[in-house]
């Protein structure tokens, strides 16, 4: 018998996201009910590599396997439990996805994000320098591709904008993706593309937040300290808000998952506090019209 043979997910573990925050809620329930990897090897009637991988995220999960975990380790919550197999059918669905992504090799760096973008509910977006990208018009996220100057070959750039417009479908579509965005007034003057571009884009902004799907809200300068401060990030959102979150950040060098319970309920307070010093729609349509005049 080869390996292969013993272990049929051999050579195809492929770690997403959404099974890493799977993965580690049930290792986190092993090691609470005293369970080790063979305890769960033998209930599953698998080998303890496989329980290795799944605890890590590599692999997808059977519905039947998790209640059978959950059973093993004592979790009688059936909520819990439902929650879980939630998670493990969200994962299931991102890895069978053959989407539009795939088309666009300028999409290398977020593919992750846009294919969790692309099955998520609800996006609460916290932006301190940029315009959320579901919000930009075709010139603003050209510019910013400009500026950011990660492409050494300029004609990569278009594919890129054209991506970006492609996710904001989702906005109006079939099942539409809610989004709640907060920018920092900093984002509205910055004049990314000149004037031209900016007054177009802050119009935008005023024709967007009229969307059944468009929470927008504006942090003033004048609100002072908030603790936005420690940068921007995304809640990606696969049920109700708060029931099934992970939370996204870029950094210089890569971009960040944050998987557990506790960071995305850490940032989902974050972000209520945010929200709460920022101005109420009206207002920040207000503000918004007034920089767009002033541009």
């Amino acid at each position: 018998m080869t390996d292969r043979d013993r272990d049929p997910d051999r050579g195809k573990t492929v770690s997403t996201v959404l099974a890493r925050r799977l993965g580690g809620e049930l290792l986190r329930m092993r090691e609470a009910s005293g369970m080790r990897q063979p305890h769960a090897a033998e209930v599953l009637s698998a080998s303890v590599s496989k329980v290795a991988k799944m605890e890590r995220g590599g692999v997808p999960m059977r519905d039947p396997d998790i209640r059978a975990l959950c059973h093993l380790y004592g979790e009688t919550d059936e909520a819990v439990v439902e929650r879980l197999l939630k998670l493990a059918r969200t994962d299931r669905e991102r890895r069978k996805a053959k989407g539009w992504w795939n088309q666009y090799p300028q999409l290398s760096a977020m593919v992750e994000y846009v294919a969790l973008e692309d099955i998520a509910t609800s996006i609460r977006n916290w932006e301190l320098a940029f315009i959320p990208g579901l919000l930009q018009t075709p010139d603003y996220a050209r510019a910013v591709a400009v500026g950011a100057g990660s492409w050494e070959d300029p004609s990569e750039i278009e594919p890129f904008v054209e991506a970006r417009l492609t996710r904001q479908a989702r906005l109006q579509s079939e099942r539409p993706l809610a989004l709640w965005a907060v920018i920092h007034e900093g984002a509205l003057r910055q004049l990314v593309g000149g004037r031209d571009v900016m007054r177009e884009q802050l119009g935008h902004l005023l024709d967007v937040a009229a969307l059944d799907t468009v929470q927008l809200q504006v942090v003033p300068f004048l609100a002072g300290a908030s603790p936005g401060m420690i940068g921007a990030f995304s809640i990606v959102s696969f049920a109700e808000a708060g029931a099934l979150d992970v939370v996204h950040m870029d950094v210089p060098s890569s971009t960040l998952w944050l998987e557990s319970e506790e960071d995305a309920a850490r940032h989902g307070r974050i972000f209520d506090r945010i929200a709460r010093v920022g101005l109420a729609e009206r207002k920040a349509l207000d503000l918004i019209d007034a920089i767009r005049k002033e541009t």
